[in-house]
C-alpha cells in the first residue's frame, strides 16, 4: 500500500501563526519527526519561515517532507477578500518551493454558524446569491492553486464553516468543476457534523485526493452539540481524542482507500488546547503505532 502518513501543526494546537500560545515551528518538526512521522503540513500561513532555505533545511535536518498546506480563511466574508487571495499565493509559493502537492481550503468559522455546528437542521443557509459569490471565491483559489501554480487542490469541511455539512459539500462538489477542486476529506470533521465519514468516502472515493485522519470522542461531541460549545473550546474538552479511541471506523478508512487504489499522503491530525496538560509528542507517537496497527 503506498500511502504514507503525515502529521500537522494543529495537532501541537497550532491554529493561527501569531497566537503567543503556540509552540516553535521547530519544536513542531522536531517531535513529529520523534513521533514518527515522515512528513508535515505547513501550518497556517507565517508559522513557518517563508525563506525556502530556511525551511528547507530544517525539514532536511529532520527527515521531514512537506506535504501540503491549509489555507483556513472566511470564504464566506466578502469583505475578506483580500486576505483569503494573500493567504493563497503565499500557501501556494511554499508549497510549490518545497515540492508540496496538496493544497487545502476551509472555510473558517463564522459566527452565524459557530452556534449550530453538528445541528444541521437548525444551520443558518445562504440565500442564493451569497451561496454563488461563496461557491465562486472558493472556485477562484482552486483555479489560482491548479493553474498558476500546479498543485492539486481539495476542499475541506469544518465545523462552523459555511462547508460543514455533507449536504453543503456536496452541491459545492457538484458546481465546481472536478479539474480544479478535489476533496481533503477530514474523516473527524465529518463525524462532529453528524454524518458517517466511511459512508461519504465510498461514494466520493474517486474524488479524494488527500486525507486527514482525526476521530472523534462521542461523549464529548454529545455534550458540546448539547451545550452549543464554541470549536476550539470543543477542543479543550477533547472532542479530538486519539486515534482509535472515538467514533471513526478507521479499519473501515482503510478498505476503502486500499479498494479506491489511493495512493500518497493520509495526515494525522488531533487538535488541541496548547494551554492545557497536553502531551502532543506522545499522543501523536500513539497515533502513528496505532496505524500502525491496523495497516497504515
Amino acid at each position: 500500500m503506498s500511502i504514507k502518513i503525515a502529521n500537522a501543526p494543529c495537532s501541537w494546537g497550532v491554529e493561527f501563526a501569531d497566537d503567543p500560545r503556540n509552540p516553535s515551528w521547530q519544536t513542531v518538526l522536531k517531535e513529529c519527526a520523534q513521533a514518527g512521522y515522515t512528513g508535515i503540513e505547513l501550518g497556517p500561513v507565517g508559522f513557518m519561515p517563508e525563506d525556502p532555505a530556511v525551511l528547507g533545511d530544517a525539514l532536511a535536518e529532520h527527515d521531514l517532507e512537506l506535504v501540503g498546506g491549509v489555507v483556513f480563511r472566511p470564504f464566506h466574508d466578502p469583505a475578506a477578500w483580500d486576505e483569503v487571495l494573500d493567504a493563497t499565493h503565499r500557501t501556494a509559493r511554499a508549497l510549490r518551493a518545497h515540492g508540496a502537492q496538496h493544497l487545502v481550503l476551509i472555510d473558517s468559522i463564522s459566527p452565524r454558524r459557530a452556534p449550530t455546528a453538528g445541528r444541521a437542521a437548525e444551520a443558518e443557509q445562504m440565500e442564493a446569491a451569497e451561496w454563488a459569490a461563496f461557491r465562486d471565491r472558493i472556485a477562484q483559489s482552486a483555479r489560482i492553486g491548479v493553474e498558476e501554480y500546479g498543485l492539486t487542490v481539495g476542499i475541506h469541511a469544518h465545523a462552523a464553516g459555511f462547508i460543514d455539512f455533507e449536504p453543503e459539500l456536496e452541491r459545492l462538489l457538484d458546481e465546481v468543476d472536478e479539474k480544479i477542486l478535489k476533496i481533503c476529506f477530514d474523516t473527524g470533521h465529518h463525524s462532529y457534523a453528524g454524518y458517517d465519514p466511511v459512508a461519504f468516502m465510498k461514494r466520493h472515493a474517486d474524488r479524494i485526493s488527500y486525507m486527514h485522519f482525526k476521530d472523534i470522542d462521542p461523549k464529548v461531541k454529545a455534550g458540546v452539540i448539547a451545550n452549543r460549545t464554541g470549536f476550539y473550546d470543543a477542543c479543550g474538552q477533547g472532542i479530538f481524542c486519539k486515534l482509535g479511541q472515538g467514533d471513526v471506523d478507521f479499519p473501515a478508512v482503510r478498505q476503502v482507500l486500499l479498494d479506491a487504489g489511493f495512493s500518497g499522503w493520509c495526515t494525522v491530525e488531533q487538535d488541541i488546547d496548547p494551554t492545557l496538560d497536553v502531551t502532543p509528542r506522545e499522543d501523536n507517537r500513539y497515533n502513528r503505532e496505532y496505524l500502525k496497527s491496523i495497516g497504515f
